[in-house]
């Protein structure tokens, strides 16, 4: 199990019960494993919970301070740690990727996330959505957008994508948006922020075709895996799952097209984007 560095306790509710947590289980002389199978959970759960790069849940909070002897504590704060502006399903993995120090995801369908502009992703809320407020609209946009400022850094985390064809030529928000959402994906590519692979129709069957995924790797927490789907999503921490899932990641890697030539397609399927749509 690596090792967890110091976090600061006021820098976040969950760094606090991170850092209470490591305090207490220590003075109770336990390690992570021990911990966790006195919770029924992997000791690597109980590393994240330390690191923050998981919510502590209420039923964990009532459990740990009856092992720990913390009296109510964890059940106290744990509802501070958990308020999140995004979706239920999403929320643990949104806080999980702004602490991660590496995401390789898949994205069959959609524009990653972190790689949508506004207009984009307001169009993808809004067919999700069609009957919703327009200031709840909104706020789903302005979310996603705060979880792309990860992208402000030059260097980290690492962005590495494979982003199937069809996610590419579906012209989600007509032509024009789509348009400008493959110029900001190039644009992204350009500034060698973030590494893109396109898997073309032509490479057929491949070892994700059952859906999306996205690995998550911390530099003081075990990783995580994310899969998502309709209104729904799951984090796994199961070692031999993630593993699988890394290979099945590089087993797309090496059906996609290199990075040149995956930006290639991408700024000619822009271009024929933004010509039919001033023909």
């Amino acid at each position: 199990m690596p090792g967890s560095r110091d976090l600061d306790p006021s820098s976040s509710p969950r760094a606090l019960l991170g850092a209470e947590l490591r305090h207490a289980r220590e003075k109770a002389g336990l390690s992570q494993e021990e911990l966790g199978q006195r919770l029924f959970v992997s000791g690597s759960f109980i590393g994240q919970l330390e690191a923050g790069t998981r919510r502590l849940q209420r039923e964990y909070a009532r459990l740990l301070d009856e092992v720990l002897g913390t009296e109510d504590f964890f059940q106290r704060n744990c509802a501070a740690a958990a308020k999140s502006k995004y979706p239920d399903h999403f929320a643990e993995a949104a806080e999980a990727e702004a602490a991660a120090t590496e995401i390789r995801q898949f994205a069959p369908l959609l524009i990653p996330g972190l790689l949508q502009t506004p207009a984009y992703a307001r169009a993808v809320f809004r067919a999700y959505r069609p009957t919703a407020p327009e200031a709840v609209i909104e706020e789903l946009v302005t979310a996603r957008m705060d979880r792309a400022r990860i992208l402000d850094d030059p260097t980290s985390p690492l962005l590495w994508m494979v982003i199937d064809e069809a996610a590419l030529r579906r012209e989600t928000g007509g032509r024009e948006v789509m348009a400008g959402a493959l110029r900001h994906v190039t644009a992204l590519i350009r500034r060698n922020r973030i590494i893109v692979q396109v898997l073309p129709f032509g490479a057929g069957a491949h070892a994700s075709m059952e859906g999306s995924m996205k690995l998550m790797d911390f530099e003081d927490a075990p990783p995580l895996l994310y899969f998502e789907g309709v209104g729904t999503g799951r984090l796994e921490d199961d070692p031999a799952t993630v593993h699988h899932q890394r290979r099945t990641f590089q087993l797309l890697t090496a059906c996609a097209l290199p990075p040149d030539g995956s930006l290639a397609l991408i700024e000619d399927i822009a271009q024929d984007c933004g010509h039919e749509e001033h023909a």
